[in-house]
Order: structure tokens, then C-alpha cells, then sequence
């Protein structure tokens, strides 16, 4: 996607292939800067810090930073233990163990330590461009449904949550890549950006991304999106999901089971997309999804730009405790729709398995 006049990935290999370069998203709006990382627990600290976040981005990251602990120590063991430290960083979204899993399996049966380097790059890359091509995918299936609307209004409103657009995968991105067709397509577009607090992803990340590609939006706190639903002012909700199961609930970023319900009772149409690559196919209720909890600080301050520096500031009594549930998890029936780049198919077992070719048994 652009960045100014210039066609960026969120995450890539140097030109020498000995480190991985990525966006470092804790900066946006504000600074656009490139880190380069040359070990695995760089790339662990990375995911786990929030430099690089999202479903499918961590599962990328995830996938060359096996690379990296290749050109470390090109030992199957250490490959093991690389994979679970990258999959304890951020345990709800699966994307991450996939790339990891996916890595191991690649190379479980090299005879020598050039062919494992050269395996867990190319499958590093292969992770990376079906992510990229998964999303633009995305964005054509839900295409149909941004044109439908815009054909009986002038304008088509889009409440969105968090960020998943293209920063939040290797590029295009979920629950925006529609929004992009559209755009693209000639389709006025206006897109309602939640703020997403704690981080903030919503207001630093989508908001800036949209602003990139031209596509007009508003900002807006969290608690109004009930509002904005009852004045008329939602035509559908897109959102992403980092795990979603094989019978439909979807995990997302905390405050996007709050939007389902208020869309549900306004009769709002309430889609989730996501590469198939988040499907859980082995977990099939609330209570089996691992829901990460992070550290209070990031309820208790809030970090922006003053002056020429980006700092942290607190905004509650120090003293305060504070929960910090970093992800929801949406029940089936407040979904209308899972748009992959398969396709889009109710949130349910037998569509989700019809459309994905039965994954429980396939273990895509």
C-alpha cells in the first residue's frame, strides 16, 4: 500500500537477506520508521512490544523469524525453541502459530544446514506473499457489498474497529481491503474509525492508512458507535478477527462484541473478514480461546506526540489497578457474515467448512 507516493509492504528481508526489515507501527502517525532485525528474540520482542501487531503481520513476522534463528544456529532444536518463544508473544491470534508450525514441518526432514536456511527463507517469503494475495482476494469478495449499498445511497458509511487494514497483515489487509476496492473502484466511501483504546490502533493506524490512500474519515471515540447506529449514520460494520473458529466465533481486539450488539439491534449488517489462514480449526467455543492479558500501563497512560517527541503520559491515579483484556470473542449469532478470500459464507460450521473444503479434517 502507499506511503506517500512510494508502494511499501509492512515487513520484508534486506537486500542481503541476513535481517528483516518492518514498519515500526508504535510511531504512527507521528514517525515513519524502518527497524531492521538480525536475531529471532528481536523479532520476538517486536511482536510482543507491538512494533509490529495484527493477525496476519505477527504470523509473517513469526515465519522470518524462524529464518533468522536458522542463520544463528541452523539446529532443529533451536528451531523448536525459536517457534515457542515467537508463539508465547501474542497467544490469541493463530496466525502466528501457523507460520510457526508451518516453518518446523518445512524442515523437520533437511539433511544439512544450507537447506534449512534456504527452506525456512522460502517459506518465509511464501508466508508473506499468500498473506498479501489472500487480503487483495478479501477485498474483491467483499467488494459486491460496498457496491450493493452504494446503489441506493450516495455515499457508503463503514464502521470499522482496531485496525485491520493493510498494516495489520503483509499488505491490503482484512476488514479494509473492501474498503479499498471500493475506493478504487470509484465507490464513495466513508469509513467511521473507532479510536480503539487502549492503543489506540484505530485512531494512530487506520486513521493514518486511510489518509494515504485519500479515502475520507471520520475518528470516533469508542462509545459512540451505538449512536451512530441509532441516528442512521451505519450502513455496515467490517471488522477483523486474529482467531476465528471453525463454527464461527470470532476473537478481535476488545470493544468489537460491543459493536455486534448494537448492530444487531439496530439491524445492521456485521461482517467479519479475515484470511483462512485465522481459522481455528481444533477450538470450537468461547472458553477455549486463549484471551491475552497485557500490562496495566497501557490503560493507565496514553502516548502522543508533544512537541517534536512522542512520550507517555498518565491518565489515571498511579495507584489505580487496571484490567487489560486485549481481545473479545463475538458468538456466531451476532455475525451475518465471514468474508475470506474464498468467498463470504455465514458464521457457522457447515458454511465455514463448505466454503474452506472441511479444514477440521484437513488441518489447512
Amino acid at each position: 500500500m502507499r506511503v506517500g507516493n512510494k508502494h511499501f509492504r509492512t515487513i520484508w528481508l534486506s537486500e542481503d537477506k541476513k535481517k528483516v526489515e518492518a514498519i515500526d507501527q508504535r510511531l504512527i502517525p507521528h514517525k515513519f520508521i524502518i527497524e531492521k532485525f538480525d536475531r529471532v528474540t528481536a523479532v520476538a520482542t517486536a511482536i510482543n512490544d507491538m512494533h509490529v501487531r495484527g493477525a496476519g503481520l505477527i504470523g509473517a513476522a513469526a515465519g522470518y523469524g524462524v529464518y533468522l534463528a536458522a542463520l544463528e544456529n541452523p539446529d532443529y532444536r533451536h528451531l523448536q525453541d525459536a517457534g515457542k518463544m515467537l508463539i508465547g508473544t501474542r497467544p490469541t491470534a493463530i496466525n502466528l502459530k501457523k507460520a510457526v508450525d508451518r516453518q518446523l514441518e518445512a524442515v523437520k526432514n533437511s539433511k544439512s544446514a544450507g537447506e534449512i536456511v534456504r527452506i525456512t527463507m522460502e517459506t518465509a517469503g511464501k508466508i508473506a506473499d499468500e498473506d498479501a494475495e489472500c487480503c487483495r482476494l478479501i477485498g474483491q469478495q467483499g467488494l459486491g457489498l460496498l457496491e450493493d449499498i452504494s446503489r441506493k445511497k450516495d455515499t457508503v458509511n463503514v464502521l470499522t474497529h482496531c485496525n485491520a487494514g493493510w498494516l495489520a497483515f503483509v499488505d491490503y489487509g482484512s476488514a479494509l481491503a473492501p474498503v479499498y476496492a471500493a475506493f478504487d473502484k470509484g465507490i464513495n466511501v466513508h469509513v467511521w474509525v473507532g479510536e480503539t483504546r487502549p492503543q489506540n490502533q484505530g485512531s494512530r493506524l487506520t486513521a493514518w492508512e486511510l489518509q494515504q490512500h485519500g479515502i475520507n474519515y471520520t475518528i470516533v471515540t469508542d462509545s459512540s458507535s451505538g449512536l451512530l447506529m441509532q441516528k442512521g449514520l451505519v450502513d455496515i460494520v467490517i471488522v477483523g478477527s486474529d482467531r476465528t473458529t471453525y463454527n464461527g466465533f470470532v476473537a478481535n481486539k476488545i470493544g468489537t462484541y460491543m459493536k455486534a450488539l448494537a448492530a444487531k439491534e439496530h439491524g445492521i449488517p456485521f461482517y467479519v473478514a479475515l484470511p483462512s489462514s485465522s481459522i481455528d480449526w481444533e477450538i470450537g467455543d468461547i472458553e477455549g480461546i486463549p484471551i491475552e492479558e497485557r500490562g496495566q500501563d497501557e490503560v493507565k497512560y496514553t502516548r502522543g506526540m508533544h512537541g517534536n517527541e512522542i512520550s507517555s503520559v498518565l491518565v489515571a491515579p498511579r495507584e489505580s489497578k487496571a484490567l487489560n483484556y486485549a481481545f473479545d470473542v463475538t458468538p456466531p449469532k451476532f455475525v451475518t457474515g465471514i468474508i475470506t478470500e474464498k468467498g463470504i459464507c455465514k458464521a457457522d460450521e457447515k458454511s465455514i467448512a463448505k466454503l474452506h473444503g472441511n479444514g477440521r479434517r484437513n488441518k489447512v
